[in-house]
């Protein structure tokens, strides 16, 4: 089996390496997340489209672009290789020939998340953890607590106490140790850190790590395939905490020096909710920080993040890409989710459904082309929001 072409950790603030073979979180100096890389020149030579498609299907026949080193350690459920759905009934209604859905609620425990913590859990084990702790705003802690069983060590959820029902029951179900708190996503995040400093346990909350990035890497390797090595001309991405969105940058800037790709690259759309737009707010103020967003409220729990960490990144990535942020209203979401529901009999996400109403936003406003290629993520399942 095949091994990871995994050289180094760097800090994209300052250029810093780290080892990749010692348990790493953040660069201390810049306070920033840690980015694996890989070594592409050598893996050109032997690595190509083909041999990747011929595998057998999911997230680890990418595993030379993966950080795990062994086969035996390549924790899995059966995560990744999504559809890339053709949205024939929205293209008409929208009058946008080219529309496309990845629809990542086929993954184990219905959304993307079983991606990211497939690969940090399966990582950090290779590196020595034994106990896990995150926080969450309902389906990262569901994944965690999934692949902490999988892989028979334990696993702390900390979740906000209004965080969907459906969530809390699924981490229960899975042997983990769930601790509700007041508040937000950033409240959890401060016990979790707590937590982790008092116990021991590895963090894998969003980007104070280094690997789950790779694992929802994968989505934009998968995408690039999927569409024949050809991007598209936009991607919808609901932004919490950004993860995906950075991960996939990442892809294509992988996949070019590969030479898979060539130069051309998406314009990249962050879509957050009204009541909790930070990304939105410094994007459009050409701010390099986003500002903690106050009193944050939506019903798309994982739009829910009022201070991404990644902030920095998220915020390069939509600039390089000459993309855009924007929000949209919880009743706007909810049109939307009724509306894939109905046309394209897809149950979307409230986070997912976001992507469409911004579509329709960016419509109105001429931003998008009628002959252009888009690309909506629907991140998760709507079953785990019904109540």
């Amino acid at each position: 089996m095949v091994g990871s072409a995994l050289s180094h950790l760097e800090c994209p603030q300052c250029g810093r390496r780290y080892e990749a073979d010692q348990l790493q979180t953040i660069c201390p100096v810049c306070d920033s997340p840690l980015l694996s890389r890989y070594d592409l020149d050598q893996l050109k030579k032997t690595f190509t489209p083909e041999i990747a498609s011929q595998r057998q299907r999911g997230m680890w026949r990418w595993a030379e672009l993966l950080p795990v080193r062994e086969a035996d350690h390549r924790l899995t459920l059966g995560e990744g290789d999504t559809p890339l759905i053709p949205a024939v009934h929205l293209s008409a209604d929208l009058d946008l020939p080219a529309l496309w859905i990845k629809d990542e609620s086929s993954n184990p425990t219905g959304t993307f998340k079983a991606r990211g913590l497939a690969a940090a859990v399966a990582c950090a084990l290779e590196l020595g953890v034994r106990d896990f702790v995150i926080p969450t705003a309902g389906n990262a802690g569901g994944a965690l607590a999934a692949y902490a069983a999988r892989a028979r060590v334990p696993a702390h959820v900390i979740m906000p106490k209004d965080a969907p029902q459906a969530n809390q029951v699924e981490v229960k179900a899975f042997g983990a140790d769930l601790i509700l708190v007041d508040g937000s996503i950033s409240d959890a995040g401060k016990r979790a850190a707590d937590l982790a400093s008092e116990h021991g346990w590895f963090n894998v909350s969003t980007f104070k790590e280094p690997y789950r990035v790779e694992g929802k890497k994968t989505m934009g390797l998968e995408l690039a395939e999927e569409m024949k090595w050809d991007l598209p001309d936009v991607i919808f991405y609901p932004t919490g905490g950004g993860t995906g969105l950075v991960g996939m940058w990442k892809a294509f800037s992988e996949l070019e020096c590969l030479g898979w790709i060539g130069d051309r690259r998406p314009r990249m759309v962050s879509v957050q909710a009204a009541g909790c737009a930070p990304i939105v707010r410094a994007f459009q103020t050409q701010a390099e920080r986003a500002e903690i967003w106050q009193n944050a409220t939506t019903l798309a729990t994982g739009l829910r993040v009022p201070g991404p960490y990644a902030d920095r990144l998220i915020l390069a990535c939509l600039r390089a890409s000459n993309g855009t942020a924007l929000a949209v209203t919880d009743e706007e979401i909810l049109s939307a989710q009724d509306e894939m529901a109905r046309r394209e009999g897809i149950l979307a996400a409230p986070e997912g459904a976001a992507c469409l109403a911004g579509l329709r936003r960016l419509l109105k406003q001429n931003w998008i082309r009628r002959d252009e290629r888009v690309v909506l993520f629907n991140t998760g399942s709507g079953l785990k929001y019904l109540t």
